[in-house]
Protein backbone atom coordinates (compact mmCIF):
# COMPACT_ATOMS: atom_id res chain seq x y z
CA UNK A 1 0.00 0.00 0.00
CA UNK A 2 1.74 2.93 -0.89
CA UNK A 3 0.93 6.36 0.68
CA UNK A 4 -0.93 8.23 -1.96
CA UNK A 5 -3.43 5.88 -1.19
CA UNK A 6 -3.60 6.18 2.25
CA UNK A 7 -4.21 9.93 1.47
CA UNK A 8 -7.22 9.02 -0.19
CA UNK A 9 -8.44 6.65 2.33
CA UNK A 10 -8.50 9.47 5.12
CA UNK A 11 -9.77 12.45 2.36
CA UNK A 12 -12.82 9.83 1.76
CA UNK A 13 -13.05 8.69 5.60
CA UNK A 14 -13.10 12.92 6.60
CA UNK A 15 -15.02 14.00 3.43
CA UNK A 16 -17.55 11.31 3.33
CA UNK A 17 -18.09 12.06 -0.62
CA UNK A 18 -15.98 10.87 -3.52
CA UNK A 19 -16.24 14.32 -5.29
CA UNK A 20 -15.37 16.74 -2.32
CA UNK A 21 -12.25 13.78 -1.32
CA UNK A 22 -11.29 13.61 -5.22
CA UNK A 23 -11.03 17.88 -5.30
CA UNK A 24 -8.96 17.56 -1.64
CA UNK A 25 -6.10 14.85 -3.56
CA UNK A 26 -6.17 16.90 -6.73
CA UNK A 27 -7.52 14.11 -8.75
CA UNK A 28 -10.50 13.17 -11.03
CA UNK A 29 -13.62 11.36 -9.61
CA UNK A 30 -13.01 8.36 -11.57
CA UNK A 31 -9.37 8.09 -10.62
CA UNK A 32 -10.11 8.76 -7.09
CA UNK A 33 -12.82 6.03 -7.44
CA UNK A 34 -10.83 3.58 -8.88
CA UNK A 35 -7.78 3.97 -6.36
CA UNK A 36 -10.48 3.82 -3.22
CA UNK A 37 -11.42 0.53 -5.05
CA UNK A 38 -7.67 -0.42 -5.41
CA UNK A 39 -7.11 -0.58 -1.96
CA UNK A 40 -10.46 -2.55 -1.00
CA UNK A 41 -8.67 -4.96 -3.13
CA UNK A 42 -5.76 -5.26 -2.08
CA UNK A 43 -7.51 -5.82 1.65
CA UNK A 44 -10.38 -7.92 0.48
CA UNK A 45 -12.58 -6.10 2.38
CA UNK A 46 -14.69 -2.99 1.95
CA UNK A 47 -13.74 -0.30 3.58
CA UNK A 48 -16.81 2.17 2.71
CA UNK A 49 -20.51 1.71 2.49
CA UNK A 50 -21.69 4.10 -0.24
CA UNK A 51 -25.00 5.26 0.73
CA UNK A 52 -27.62 7.93 -1.39
CA UNK A 53 -26.02 10.53 1.14
CA UNK A 54 -22.54 10.48 2.03
CA UNK A 55 -20.33 7.76 2.31
CA UNK A 56 -19.11 6.34 5.93
CA UNK A 57 -16.61 3.70 7.12
CA UNK A 58 -17.53 0.28 7.40
CA UNK A 59 -16.02 -1.38 10.57
CA UNK A 60 -13.09 -2.38 8.84
CA UNK A 61 -12.87 1.33 6.94
CA UNK A 62 -12.57 2.65 10.60
CA UNK A 63 -9.94 0.11 11.27
CA UNK A 64 -7.96 0.36 8.59
CA UNK A 65 -8.32 4.49 8.29
CA UNK A 66 -7.25 4.63 11.78
CA UNK A 67 -3.99 3.04 11.10
CA UNK A 68 -3.47 5.09 7.73
CA UNK A 69 -3.85 8.57 10.03
CA UNK A 70 -0.59 7.33 12.17
CA UNK A 71 1.35 6.10 9.29
CA UNK A 72 0.78 9.49 7.21
CA UNK A 73 1.61 10.93 10.40
CA UNK A 74 4.71 9.16 11.30
CA UNK A 75 5.74 9.87 6.91
CA UNK A 76 5.35 13.57 8.10
CA UNK A 77 7.46 13.56 11.14
CA UNK A 78 10.22 11.71 8.88
CA UNK A 79 10.06 13.95 6.40
CA UNK A 80 10.50 16.94 8.80
CA UNK A 81 13.40 15.13 10.86
CA UNK A 82 15.11 14.25 7.46
CA UNK A 83 15.08 17.66 6.35
CA UNK A 84 16.11 18.90 9.34
CA UNK A 85 19.02 16.29 9.60
CA UNK A 86 19.77 17.45 6.21
CA UNK A 87 20.51 20.95 7.85
CA UNK A 88 22.39 19.72 10.49
CA UNK A 89 19.85 21.17 12.88
CA UNK A 90 18.76 17.44 14.98
CA UNK A 91 20.98 14.11 14.76
CA UNK A 92 23.62 12.45 17.23
CA UNK A 93 27.67 12.27 17.25
CA UNK A 94 29.43 10.12 18.55
CA UNK A 95 33.31 10.48 18.64
CA UNK A 96 36.31 9.09 20.95
CA UNK A 97 39.69 11.24 21.37
CA UNK A 98 43.01 10.88 23.22
CA UNK A 99 43.79 12.69 25.83
CA UNK A 100 45.87 15.22 23.89
CA UNK A 101 43.41 16.64 21.39
CA UNK A 102 40.37 16.07 24.14
CA UNK A 103 42.48 18.92 25.56
CA UNK A 104 43.31 21.10 22.80
CA UNK A 105 41.34 20.43 20.00
CA UNK A 106 37.65 19.43 21.75
CA UNK A 107 37.04 22.38 23.39
CA UNK A 108 36.93 24.34 20.33
CA UNK A 109 34.66 21.94 18.16
CA UNK A 110 32.10 21.47 21.19
CA UNK A 111 31.66 25.68 21.15
CA UNK A 112 31.18 25.53 17.38
CA UNK A 113 28.62 22.43 17.60
CA UNK A 114 26.35 23.82 20.28
CA UNK A 115 26.84 27.44 18.62
CA UNK A 116 25.92 26.45 15.22
CA UNK A 117 23.70 23.56 15.70
CA UNK A 118 22.44 23.21 19.63
CA UNK A 119 19.82 20.41 18.77
CA UNK A 120 22.38 17.98 18.12
CA UNK A 121 23.64 15.57 20.39
CA UNK A 122 27.42 15.21 21.09
CA UNK A 123 28.87 12.11 23.32
CA UNK A 124 32.66 12.31 23.41
CA UNK A 125 34.55 9.50 25.15
CA UNK A 126 37.85 10.14 26.08
CA UNK A 127 40.16 7.10 26.53
CA UNK A 128 43.10 5.24 25.04
CA UNK A 129 43.69 4.04 21.96
CA UNK A 130 42.57 0.24 22.68
CA UNK A 131 39.94 1.39 24.08
CA UNK A 132 38.39 3.76 21.64
CA UNK A 133 39.18 0.83 18.89
CA UNK A 134 37.34 -1.26 20.82
CA UNK A 135 34.39 0.87 20.69
CA UNK A 136 34.45 1.78 17.29
CA UNK A 137 34.27 -1.51 16.15
CA UNK A 138 31.28 -1.96 18.63
CA UNK A 139 29.93 1.06 16.58
CA UNK A 140 29.43 3.06 19.47
CA UNK A 141 31.65 5.50 17.68
CA UNK A 142 31.63 7.67 14.64
CA UNK A 143 35.01 7.67 14.66
CA UNK A 144 38.28 8.32 16.86
CA UNK A 145 41.11 10.85 17.20
CA UNK A 146 44.41 9.97 18.46
CA UNK A 147 48.36 9.28 18.42
CA UNK A 148 48.69 7.17 15.30
CA UNK A 149 51.46 5.29 17.20
CA UNK A 150 49.14 3.61 19.26
CA UNK A 151 46.82 2.73 16.85
CA UNK A 152 47.39 -1.27 15.96
CA UNK A 153 46.80 -0.74 12.24
CA UNK A 154 44.10 -3.67 10.98
CA UNK A 155 42.34 -3.99 7.61
CA UNK A 156 39.30 -2.90 9.34
CA UNK A 157 40.40 0.76 10.24
CA UNK A 158 40.64 3.48 7.90
CA UNK A 159 43.59 5.77 9.46
CA UNK A 160 44.20 8.99 8.21
CA UNK A 161 47.07 11.50 9.36
CA UNK A 162 46.39 14.79 10.99
CA UNK A 163 48.74 16.71 12.27
CA UNK A 164 51.67 16.47 14.16
CA UNK A 165 51.34 18.09 17.65
CA UNK A 166 54.68 19.68 19.15
CA UNK A 167 54.92 18.72 23.26
CA UNK A 168 57.50 18.90 25.80
CA UNK A 169 58.33 18.60 29.33
CA UNK A 170 57.00 20.82 31.86
CA UNK A 171 57.15 22.10 35.39
CA UNK A 172 55.84 24.64 38.06
CA UNK A 173 57.60 28.03 38.05
CA UNK A 174 60.01 27.79 40.99
CA UNK A 175 61.22 23.96 40.29
CA UNK A 176 64.15 23.28 41.22
CA UNK A 177 65.25 22.16 37.58
CA UNK A 178 65.53 25.97 36.18
CA UNK A 179 67.99 27.12 39.01
CA UNK A 180 70.01 24.39 36.55
CA UNK A 181 72.22 25.94 33.45
CA UNK A 182 71.65 22.60 31.72
CA UNK A 183 69.08 20.40 31.99
CA UNK A 184 69.62 17.16 30.53
CA UNK A 185 67.02 14.10 30.52
CA UNK A 186 68.87 12.24 33.30
CA UNK A 187 67.94 15.15 35.61
CA UNK A 188 64.51 14.67 34.51
CA UNK A 189 64.23 11.18 36.87
CA UNK A 190 65.11 11.60 40.20
CA UNK A 191 61.46 14.08 40.32
CA UNK A 192 59.60 11.34 38.63
CA UNK A 193 57.63 12.12 35.01
CA UNK A 194 53.66 11.79 34.54
CA UNK A 195 52.37 11.52 31.36
CA UNK A 196 49.92 10.25 29.15
CA UNK A 197 50.44 6.78 27.58
CA UNK A 198 53.32 6.93 25.78
CA UNK A 199 54.35 5.12 22.74
CA UNK A 200 56.22 2.35 23.32
CA UNK A 201 58.90 2.83 20.92
CA UNK A 202 58.74 6.58 21.93
CA UNK A 203 59.67 5.51 25.71
CA UNK A 204 62.35 3.05 24.95
CA UNK A 205 63.95 5.96 22.60
CA UNK A 206 63.72 8.64 25.91
CA UNK A 207 64.98 5.93 28.48
CA UNK A 208 68.23 5.92 25.63
CA UNK A 209 68.55 9.53 26.02
CA UNK A 210 68.32 9.68 29.67
CA UNK A 211 71.14 7.62 29.85
CA UNK A 212 69.11 4.03 31.07
CA UNK A 213 70.22 0.15 29.71
CA UNK A 214 69.94 -0.11 26.14
CA UNK A 215 66.04 -1.80 25.39
CA UNK A 216 64.91 0.15 28.79
CA UNK A 217 61.71 2.50 28.93
CA UNK A 218 61.76 5.79 30.09
CA UNK A 219 60.45 5.34 33.75
CA UNK A 220 56.76 7.17 34.24
CA UNK A 221 55.79 7.93 37.73
CA UNK A 222 52.43 8.49 37.05
CA UNK A 223 50.76 7.42 33.76
CA UNK A 224 47.48 9.05 33.61
CA UNK A 225 45.17 9.93 30.42
CA UNK A 226 43.46 13.03 32.30
CA UNK A 227 45.91 15.88 31.31
CA UNK A 228 43.66 18.04 34.38
CA UNK A 229 44.93 15.70 36.33
CA UNK A 230 48.53 15.76 35.17
CA UNK A 231 48.29 19.35 35.35
CA UNK A 232 47.45 19.53 38.72
CA UNK A 233 50.17 17.36 39.47
CA UNK A 234 52.80 19.28 38.41
CA UNK A 235 51.47 22.75 39.89
CA UNK A 236 51.27 21.19 43.12
CA UNK A 237 54.50 18.76 43.24
CA UNK A 238 58.03 18.59 41.26
CA UNK A 239 56.90 15.98 39.26
CA UNK A 240 57.63 16.60 35.45
CA UNK A 241 54.65 16.36 33.07
CA UNK A 242 55.08 15.84 29.64
CA UNK A 243 52.22 17.83 27.76
CA UNK A 244 51.55 19.19 24.04
CA UNK A 245 52.58 22.84 23.83
CA UNK A 246 48.82 23.79 23.04
CA UNK A 247 47.68 22.06 25.82
CA UNK A 248 50.07 23.95 28.63
CA UNK A 249 49.87 26.95 26.78
CA UNK A 250 47.34 29.38 29.03
CA UNK A 251 49.68 28.24 32.02
CA UNK A 252 52.85 29.29 30.74
CA UNK A 253 51.14 32.76 29.63
CA UNK A 254 49.94 33.08 33.09
CA UNK A 255 53.44 32.02 34.69
CA UNK A 256 52.59 28.83 36.49
CA UNK A 257 54.50 25.98 34.19
CA UNK A 258 57.73 26.37 32.34
CA UNK A 259 58.82 24.58 29.50
CA UNK A 260 62.05 22.86 29.76
CA UNK A 261 64.81 23.34 27.16
CA UNK A 262 66.06 20.10 27.71
CA UNK A 263 69.85 19.45 26.23
CA UNK A 264 69.90 16.52 23.73
CA UNK A 265 65.96 16.21 23.51
CA UNK A 266 64.63 15.96 19.84
CA UNK A 267 60.91 17.42 19.23
CA UNK A 268 58.63 15.43 20.59
CA UNK A 269 55.18 15.63 19.30
CA UNK A 270 52.21 14.09 19.29
CA UNK A 271 51.34 12.34 15.88
CA UNK A 272 47.65 12.41 15.33
CA UNK A 273 45.25 10.55 13.16
CA UNK A 274 41.28 9.82 12.54
CA UNK A 275 40.59 6.22 12.80
CA UNK A 276 37.17 5.03 11.31
CA UNK A 277 35.91 1.99 10.42
CA UNK A 278 36.53 0.88 6.44
CA UNK A 279 34.10 1.54 4.36
CA UNK A 280 31.16 3.03 6.72
CA UNK A 281 30.22 6.61 5.59
CA UNK A 282 30.32 9.41 7.75
CA UNK A 283 26.89 11.06 8.96
CA UNK A 284 26.87 14.78 8.41
CA UNK A 285 27.59 15.77 11.89
CA UNK A 286 30.66 13.46 11.97
CA UNK A 287 31.93 15.16 8.72
CA UNK A 288 31.25 17.60 9.97
CA UNK A 289 33.24 17.17 13.33
CA UNK A 290 35.97 15.64 11.15
CA UNK A 291 36.43 18.70 8.65
CA UNK A 292 36.80 21.29 11.72
CA UNK A 293 38.95 18.85 13.81
CA UNK A 294 41.33 18.64 10.00
CA UNK A 295 41.15 22.31 10.33
CA UNK A 296 42.38 22.95 13.93
CA UNK A 297 44.46 20.47 14.33
CA UNK A 298 46.61 21.50 11.14
CA UNK A 299 46.63 24.80 12.42
CA UNK A 300 48.65 23.49 15.38
CA UNK A 301 50.90 21.19 13.10
CA UNK A 302 54.74 21.46 13.86
CA UNK A 303 56.36 23.21 11.55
Amino acid sequence: MDLKRLKHLVALADTRNFGRAAIQCHLTQSAFSRSIQAAEEEYGLQLFDRGPLEVTCTDAGAFVVERARKLLFENRCLERDVSLYRERQIGDLAFGVGPFPAATLVPSLLTEIRTRYPKVCVRVEVNNADFLAAHLRAEELDFYLADVRNVVAAPDLSITRVAQLSAGFYVRAGHPLLALVQVTPADLLPYGIASVRVPEAVQVGLGALAGLENGKRLPLAVECDDLNLLRSLALTTDTVIGNTDAGSLADVQAGRLVRLDIAGMPAVYADMAIVSLHGRSYSLMAQFAVEQLLQQARALDCP
